[in-house]
């Protein structure tokens, strides 16, 4: 078994998510923890005004905000979520994330 399956994250560590993604001015940063055929784990860094415009996935997208506050579109219905809140973007449903203000995000989406 492939036991390099996380990356960029320190192992047998206590973290704090939102400290391992730096925010950068007029940019949207990512950090890939783990990517296979199974699922996706992403922290963002969203600077203000930043967005993810309307797509779909084939996989369940699991938001949890670390930092902040942004807002998710799922389906056309918008969601304000402030650090600590989580929703589901279901798959094949569009959806889109803007920052009204600075924001961080941890991504979890299972295919």
């Amino acid at each position: 078994m492939d036991r390099k399956i996380l990356k960029n994250i320190d192992l047998s560590t206590v973290l704090n998510l939102k400290d391992l993604v730096d925010y950068q001015p007029g940019q949207i940063v990512s950090k890939t923890l783990v990517q296979n055929k199974s699922v996706s784990l992403t922290l963002f860094a969203f600077d203000k005004g930043e967005e993810i415009s309307t797509h779909s996935s084939h996989g369940d997208a699991i938001v949890t905000v670390t930092d902040g506050s942004g807002e998710i579109t799922i389906g056309g219905n918008v969601y304000t979520l402030t650090e600590g809140q989580t929703i589901v973007m279901p798959a094949e449903i569009p959806h889109a994330v803007y920052a009204k203000e600075s924001f961080k995000m941890f991504l979890m989406v299972v295919f």
